[in-house]
């Protein structure tokens, strides 16, 4: 698999497959899609600054990476075979707190790299130091909404802290004025972000039109907990904070229930589904895709952070979506090939906002080429 690089002027790409048929494309010098066709090469090579021979490989749109913590590449292989909340009481979070911004940084350009490799141009980030991350992100080229991970444990003292390290991070990425890099607050989860924090999250985002990145269900344990805690399941918390709208990208999802996925898809929810780090943290249940699916739902693909995964290839988590689903619903036809590419490609891109993750014209020029 090839990926092109479409940001140094006007770029014809000839010579591809797109939709099984042969064409060439012609990217303007805005890195908008400005022409396919068949033989659009002979009239636009004058135009074309570069031109690259795609030798009949498939061009796709670019992966679009909906949950992950892109500088836990520095955290591969850590910590495994334990449960969710031991994994990150007695191991991640412990660890991350001798974590500097120097640190993601580079473990941010690390995952940057890595999801390039792998045909992913975009991803929806939530970690610390994330101004440094936004700096990889930039040097890197790719497309990213980043959150600061608000985790306030109940505290009054702590939640004021994290409200002005999101208000921080939010004017310094404003402040860039970078179209590939797109604020968003980030709560962490009902278990460790209070009532009081998500409402502030939930009203902070829709006065600065920006999205909401969430942890959710992930295990059966979130839920009961919460039912125990709250008498209320994660979702209806989180539907009461306002923090269900349709900028809001809500991270694994196993532990729904029949009436939540209704809930979820009229609200406009976007779903990540995880299924690799679900499977290695054995979240018990897979996310069930078949009713998110009725309810017409948009469901998006996500690695989770490398900690969890161990990797950050979308081809990888396409597959092992389809598997799981399949296996987990007893379902030969569940989740079929053409619908696992959508969750990559088009329902990602617009969760994130970055265009319709489609080749055509006046799209952005997110274009893979893939080995045909």
């Amino acid at each position: 698999m090839k990926e092109k690089n479409a940001s140094r002027g006007p770029l014809l790409i000839k010579n591809v497959l797109v939709e099984g048929k042969p064409n060439d494309i012609f990217v303007d010098d805005t890195g908008t899609i400005a022409a396919i066709g068949e033989g659009i090469a002979r009239t636009c090579r004058e135009d074309a600054a570069i031109s690259i021979d795609g030798n009949g490989d498939l061009a796709l749109p670019g992966m679009v990476n909906t949950h992950t913590h892109a500088a836990m590449t520095l955290l591969r292989g850590f910590a495994d075979d334990m449960p969710l909340q031991a994994w990150l009481s007695e191991k991640i979070w412990p660890l991350e707190a001798h974590l500097t911004g120097d640190d993601v940084y580079w473990g941010t350009k690390l995952a940057c790299l890595e999801m390039i490799k792998s045909g992913t141009v975009a991803f929806n980030d939530m970690y610390f130091f994330m101004e440094d991350a936004a700096r990889a992100v930039d040097e890197m080229g790719l497309c990213a909404m980043l959150s600061y991970g608000f985790i306030d444990l109940f505290s009054d003292e702590k939640r004021e802290a994290e409200c002005r390290a999101t208000e921080r991070l939010v004017a310094a990425l404003s402040g860039m004025q970078n179209p590939r890099i797109r604020p968003a607050v980030g709560p962490h989860a009902v278990y460790t972000v209070s009532p009081k924090g998500l409402r502030w999250l939930s009203e902070f985002a829709m006065n600065e039109k920006i999205g909401i990145h969430v942890h959710l269900s992930e295990t059966e344990k979130e839920v009961s907990d919460s039912v125990s805690q709250w008498n209320k399941r994660p979702v209806r918390i989180l539907d009461e904070c306002g923090i269900l709208t349709p900028r809001t990208v809500a991270a694994h999802c196993c532990w729904l229930d029949r009436e939540e996925c209704t809930l979820l898809a009229r609200k406009g929810v976007h779903i990540s589904h995880n299924p690799a780090s679900n499977m290695k943290l054995a979240t018990g249940r897979a996310m069930p895709y078949h009713w998110l699916r009725e309810d017409g739902a948009s469901v998006t693909l996500g690695t989770d952070g490398c900690a969890s995964n161990n990797n950050l290839d979308l081809f990888e988590e396409m597959k092992t979506a389809a598997l799981l689903q399949k296996h987990a619903w007893n379902s030969q036809t569940l989740l079929p090939a053409t619908e696992a590419l959508g969750m990559a490609t088009s329902a990602g891109a617009r969760a994130l906002g970055f265009g319709k993750g489609i080749l055509a014209v006046g799209e952005p020029a997110h274009i893979i080429l893939v080995d045909s």
